[in-house]
């Protein structure tokens, strides 16, 4: 992994990924893409990684794909774009939303295009009161990739997602948060501090209940209600067994605070 595009920080129970291309606006490269993807499968089976801290380096969060890397002028023809999205930005998205902890974001700025989107992948999204979220994609006569055309009509409705994605009007911190986008808008200066206090509860969470809910929550979108309450079922099932459930009926009976180990056994 390389060191330059993406900065990681491992604290007690979580780590912070820092897309770090400042003066590219954290846009997208391949390598860069790879390095995250290979970040989060890192975390995802690292048992003293119990959650993740996503955020960008500079004045912005990521303005998406690089453009420099994709420019038609300096090719023999036209890119195959699917093959981007096929080999990086779907593998990536898939892994965010797969990974069975909980994926905080916290948007220091403009997000705009891809860099949007990925925003949208993680669980909780905070925003800085300057930040923009940009489905910059209809200026370039593209089509929202990394899963936006999935997220943004689940999150906000049909015709707010397609006003949205064919005028690319920006979007504030504060619209976005009352539009349901993003789960709430902080002032700036208070945005590190405010995602390091959730990260750091997760750290000390039942971790695999979590990414139980995680996964019972993503997977309502598709499900009947017979579906959802079978899967409601196996899931608590698996949940119960842990010893975190254990751990936390004692607390609860005992009054006093649990001390949840995040582990299945």
């Amino acid at each position: 992994m390389t060191e330059e595009s993406i900065k990681i920080e491992r604290e007690a129970g979580f780590q912070v990924f820092i897309l770090n291309r400042p003066d590219k606006l954290n846009a997208f490269n391949a390598d860069m893409n790879r390095a995250l993807k290979s970040a989060f499968e890192a975390a995802a089976v690292d048992e003293e990684c119990r959650a993740v801290l996503l955020t960008g380096a500079g004045r912005a969060f990521c303005a998406g794909q690089d453009l420099g890397d994709r420019d038609v002028s300096k090719m023999d023809g036209p890119p195959d774009l699917g093959e981007t999205i096929e080999t990086l930005y779907n593998p990536l998205i898939r892994t965010i939303r797969a990974m069975e902890k909980p994926v905080v974001c916290a948007v220091n700025g403009v997000a705009a295009g891809a860099g949007a989107n990925i925003a949208l992948a993680c669980d909780i999204v905070l925003a800085a009161q300057s930040a923009k979220f940009i489905q910059a994609f209809c200026k370039l006569g593209l089509v929202p990739d990394s899963g936006g055309t999935w997220s943004l009509p689940r999150l906000i409705g049909e015709a707010r997602a397609k006003a949205l994605a064919l005028t690319g009007i920006p979007v504030t911190a504060a619209q976005a948060a009352d539009w349901g986008l993003i789960w709430q808008t902080v002032a700036d200066d208070a945005l590190m501090s405010e995602a390091r206090t959730l990260v750091e509860g997760f750290a000390q969470a039942p971790t695999i209940g979590l990414g139980l809910t995680k996964r019972a929550i993503q997977a309502a979108a598709t499900n009947s209600l017979d579906q959802q309450l079978d899967l409601e079922r196996d899931l608590q099932r698996e949940a119960g067994q842990t010893p975190d459930y254990a751990e936390g009926v004692s607390a609860f009976l005992n009054k006093r605070a649990p001390n949840f180990s995040g582990r299945k056994a």
